[in-house]
């Protein structure tokens, strides 16, 4: 990981109001990064952006906006965590709802976890992996060798 990481942004309906605030809270730490965001969670953040550092350092903004999660959005971010394009999964789901993209969703975590990227769920968590000192550092990820798996007999 470079000092500018590749931050996914993600959140349930229900949470999309927490990470907004979220990235109010820490929206100059978000500005030295790359966003990565679904769907509409992407328009909320952008918003959020804007109204902090507003319309004239709309160049500031580095926001990849795919589609919403249940129209594949979860899917194009777990490719993009495969293809070593994303750094940090912020993931605000939501436990108590059930989701029609639910596999979707827990694909995206696995993957996350396969990768050995930095995921949080809630609030505190992300509270903790933004304010990590890492954040503005180089850091060498330490990737599981699965290679007895891949070659394993079938």
């Amino acid at each position: 990981m470079e000092e500018t990481k590749n931050i996914a942004l993600v959140a349930h309906d229900n949470c999309k109001k927490d990470l907004t605030e979220w990235v109010n809270w820490n929206w100059s730490l978000l500005l030295n990064h790359n966003l990565i965001c679904t769907g509409t969670t992407g328009k909320l953040v952008e918003k959020a952006l804007l109204k902090k550092i507003g319309k004239e350092k709309v160049s500031e903004i580095k926001i990849t906006k795919l589609k919403s999660g249940p129209f594949g959005g979860d899917q194009q971010l777990g490719a993009m965590i495969v293809d070593g394009k994303v750094d940090i999964l912020i993931f605000f789901w939501d436990p108590m709802q059930p989701h029609p993209h639910d596999v979707d969703v827990k694909a995206l975590l696995r993957i996350s976890v396969l990768y050995n990227i930095p995921t949080a769920c809630n609030r505190s968590t992300a509270d903790f992996l933004i304010s990590s000192q890492l954040m503005s550092e180089n850091y060498e990820s330490v990737q599981r060798d699965f290679s007895a798996y891949l070659n394993r007999k079938v």
